[in-house]
């Protein structure tokens, strides 16, 4: 039911988090499991909290030392937050997000659930780069919740959801495929370049005022045909700016000077 789905713990300071993460992926029938630069690596402590039921998935755990890499072949990407307010708008919980997460693996997607460092979280970049966001609600007045519970809990709402619902059909094959996660950025890349060309960015910090943008096109469930079009689009954007002698775009950000406020 959560083939195709992948957790995604971005470095997890703890092996007995990793080996727990790895227990509740087992438990809820999910088989990919991806660390990206742990603090600490140590099989013998990750094994003792997989038990032996865990044991096949943390042999096949793949590390990674770049967060673009590891996220490169996947459709759909939701980072977990527990920060709320300011950009992130639009923030889920686990019981929404899951007939989502269903859905698009119903479809053919390939989607990965991002989760951050036990004390601090991720970053504004790296939640920047997710499809979407989600939350799990606690009690204001608790701690927060630890590593491998907030895995447990999103993978047992997608349980839930594709146990009641396990005939999904999937998508037709007349359908050009899902665009994957690094074929989303480079459309992102492409489109912030010819904005910034063309002055509908400001130069000041237009990595900020592409967040709309950005986010817009998160929404979208992009496939090959519709990534082709966009770039073909900014492709012929550039083409007339060349002939108008605009000059191309040298920036890739915005200064800390002149950087508007993040939360």
């Amino acid at each position: 039911m959560l083939d195709n789905l992948a957790v995604v713990l971005v470095k997890p300071r703890f092996p007995e988090n990793i080996g727990m993460a790895a227990r509740a992926c087992v438990n809820m029938g999910v088989n990919e499991l991806v660390v990206v630069q742990p603090e600490r690596w140590d099989m013998d402590r990750i094994h003792s909290l997989a038990t032996i039921k865990g044991a096949d998935l943390v042999r096949s755990i793949r590390v990674e030392d770049d967060l673009a890499k590891a996220l490169a072949g996947y459709t759909q990407v939701y980072g977990t937050t527990a920060r709320t307010g300011g950009w992130r708008s639009e923030i889920l919980s686990p019981e929404k997000a899951a007939p989502l997460i269903s859905g698009q693996l119903a479809g053919g997607g390939k989607v990965a659930l991002l989760f951050g460092p036990e004390d601090k979280g991720l970053t504004n970049e790296e939640t920047e780069i997710c499809n979407h966001l989600l939350t799990i609600p606690v009690n204001p007045q608790a701690s927060s919740l630890n590593l491998a519970q907030a895995v447990l809990i999103v993978l047992y709402e997608c349980f839930k959801v594709g146990a009641r619902a396990p005939l999904m059909s999937v998508a037709s094959d007349a359908q050009s495929p899902l665009c994957t996660h690094a074929e989303q950025e480079m459309v992102i890349r492409t489109l912030r370049d010819t904005l910034l060309r063309i002055d509908f960015l400001r130069k000041n910090n237009p990595d900020y005022f592409m967040l709309p943008v950005r986010r817009f096109l998160q929404k979208i469930a992009l496939r090959r045909h519709e990534f082709s079009m966009l770039m073909g689009i900014c492709n012929q954007i550039g083409w007339v700016a060349d002939k108008a002698g605009l000059p191309k775009c040298q920036d890739r950000g915005g200064t800390d000077s002149d950087s508007a406020p993040r939360d």
